[in-house]
């Protein structure tokens, strides 16, 4: 079997307020997301018509506003609720999500993945 086809956003960078400490949450930080898209058919299928595909565009200004609609602990809870919002609003089968967090010294960054639908 073949693996889905997919739109990838690379590095997308998301201004948010996230950590655990209350200080830390203060201030914003930049962090970055990959996202892998997953659609319901083949890239062939689509016969060149861009009402078969996903405004990636959108998608990507879509998590850029859940980043900074409100401050979160966890960039678990962000991931999930990036993945959530992209199957609920968007026509896609599925959706890999990773987040990055530039925060823990000697790194370059935390990262936590997910794979949520087909």
């Amino acid at each position: 079997m073949n693996p889905p086809d997919e739109i990838r956003i690379s590095a997308l960078r998301l201004t948010t307020h996230i950590g655990v400490p209350e200080a830390e949450r203060a201030a914003s930080q930049v962090l970055e997301a990959d996202v892998a898209i997953r659609l319901a058919g083949r890239f062939e299928s689509m016969n060149d018509d861009i009402a078969a595909t996903v405004d990636y565009a959108a998608v990507a200004a879509r998590l850029q506003a859940l980043a900074v609609e409100r401050p979160r602990q966890l960039i678990e809870t962000l991931a999930a609720e990036m993945a959530a919002c992209v199957l609920d609003e968007f026509k896609v089968s599925g959706v890999t999500i990773e987040l990055r967090k530039h925060i823990l010294p000697g790194t370059d960054h935390v990262a936590v993945r997910l794979v949520r639908g087909i």
